[in-house]
């Protein structure tokens, strides 16, 4: 009895410390310090590898180029290497080793993904290239596996495609959209096959079933008209397209329907986050803010190299929202406006990589502060809360193509390559240094999926699945399964080249 007494009075003095803790103002110092502890932690967990290959060096340094802001990244700390062959120790949980990738820049096939015709990883050398080349070539054919379904927020109306939009199949269409809006892990590039505009499509259709066109008296061909420009603007690059636009939308809309977010946001927000979604890689040319900036590019000239592309992607969302006929907003009022273009600002600003540590600091220390005060119940007073929130909800949107299925991961993952090697093909073109992981001649897929699962992708989903228990679950099962195939296909090859005969040298 006792000790029940001590535990209670100890936890009334913890929700005291938090309550004056928020009252102070000093969440963001606390903030601060888990994004500092995380970063070292990283540092220490890749550091500790010494002597690696130059792949391992291109994993290490893509890691901290990309999701680590260059302008806190402690020079005294620097990542340096990854090893060749990797212990389980040092690859956190298994051993493995790289697989090199020789793409051939001739004799290529293309792969059209909603228009856009870009080279694949098909045409690289060696069996797992062609085996990639396969799942490529089957990509706009197969259905979608196994997916994980959320209970829907309402009932889709008969109208659920937006009025104008075409297509050679509009009853699988449709039936697709009906089925599939609240499935995690829907096949998006079946969508791109029914229609040619994947983003308008998802997005009249999730405004519709959530109520936001009735509940903000949006006109529904401003809606369409606004969709189908924002999707136009989406240039034919192989990852940051339309299709991946609307895989955001979606997974973003699942994510929201999480049962422990029942009633947390406000009707606005949840507009303001599905907006956000749909115009945060708006205009991407498919090069990376680090590549703009060595080239002194006019957008880093323009935007002072700080989130080059996430403020040119706000800039065209909300410049077509002044398009005559277009204006989604005409019939909300002028505060509620100027709070959500506020909201989406700061989520399509956070949508840039190199905030990862900051966000997945944040997040990890609400979690910390729910599971102090015992209550289980998200508690967000204030907008710094619920943006924090709102932010990691597209970041885990934005980086959960490993959480996907299988071969829904591996066309994502090979679309990513190829827009890193195109650009490192312009590099070498300007003589430039080549880029992490953008040498089509070195680069290393396996094990880069490998690392970018274990220091990155898991962390964060780990964290999102603590906030929004149990229903991320099945979600961290499928990455832990996705991150087991890739580690086996580099055992495979470890194998397959330790049982190769020695070369003659006569």
């Amino acid at each position: 009895e006792q000790l029940k007494v001590s535990a209670s009075e100890t936890l009334e003095e913890l929700e005291w410390c938090l309550e004056r803790l928020e009252n102070i103002q000093t969440h963001r110092s606390v903030s601060d310090m888990a994004t500092s502890k995380f970063r070292k932690m990283l540092n220490k967990e890749l550091s500790q590898f010494k002597d690696g290959c130059q792949n391992a060096k291109q994993i290490s340094e893509y890691i901290c180029s990309t999701f680590l802001d260059p302008n806190e990244v402690d020079p005294n700390s620097a990542i340096t290497h990854l090893p060749d062959k990797a212990s389980n120790e040092n690859l956190s949980r298994d051993s493995s080793k790289a697989t090199n990738v020789t793409q051939k820049t001739s004799n290529s096939t293309e792969v059209r993904v909603c228009g856009a015709s870009f080279l694949n990883i098909a045409d690289t050398e060696g069996p797992k290239a062609a085996d990639e080349h396969q799942w490529l070539q089957k990509a706009n054919t197969e259905s979608s596996q196994s997916c994980d379904r959320v209970t829907p927020t309402s009932a889709l109306s008969l109208d659920v495609l937006p009025p104008g939009l075409k297509s050679d199949q509009m009853a699988r269409l449709k039936q697709f959209v009906v089925t599939g809006l609240d499935q995690w892990g829907v096949d998006i590039f079946e969508l791109s096959q029914l229609t040619s505009n994947p983003l308008t499509c998802l997005f009249y259709a999730i405004f519709q079933k959530r109520g936001l066109i009735k509940r903000f008296s949006i006109p529904e061909m401003n809606l369409v008209r606004y969709a189908n420009l924002i999707e136009e603007k989406y240039n034919d690059v192989p990852y940051h397209n339309r299709v991946h636009a609307a895989d955001v939308l979606q997974s973003t809309h699942v994510l929201l329907n999480a049962s422990a977010l029942t009633s947390v946001f406000t009707d606005l927000e949840v507009m303001a986050v599905l907006f956000a979604c749909a115009i945060h890689d708006v205009d991407h040319p498919g090069l990376t803010n680090q590549f703009l900036i060595n080239t002194n590019d006019e957008l880093a000239i323009l935007y002072n190299d700080t989130s080059v592309l996430e403020n040119h992607h706000l800039a065209v969302g909300f410049q077509l929202l002044t398009r005559p006929g277009c204006d989604i907003l005409e019939n909300v009022p002028k505060k509620q406006r100027l709070s959500l273009r506020r909201m989406v600002i700061d989520m399509v600003l956070a949508t840039d990589m190199s905030k990862h540590m900051s966000l997945l600091a944040d997040l990890k220390t609400m979690v910390e502060t729910k599971k102090v005060a015992g209550s289980g119940i998200l508690t967000l007073d204030n907008y710094s809360d619920r943006m924090q929130i709102l932010q990691n909800m597209i970041h885990c949107a934005d980086l959960s193509n490993p959480t996907k299925s299988l071969k829904l991961y591996r066309q994502w993952n090979a679309r990513i390559m190829e827009e890193h090697f195109r650009q490192g093909d312009r590099e070498r073109e300007r003589g430039l240094d080549l880029s992490p992981m953008c040498d089509r001649t070195t680069a290393s897929i396996e094990k880069t999926q490998v690392s970018f699962i274990d220091y990155i992708v898991h962390p964060l989903w780990e964290t999102w699945s603590d906030l929004v228990h149990p229903d991320a679950l099945q979600i961290l099962d499928t990455l832990d399964e996705n991150r087991e195939w890739y580690l086996n296909q580099i055992t495979k090859e470890t194998v397959s080249e330790d049982s190769e005969p020695p070369e003659d040298k006569q």
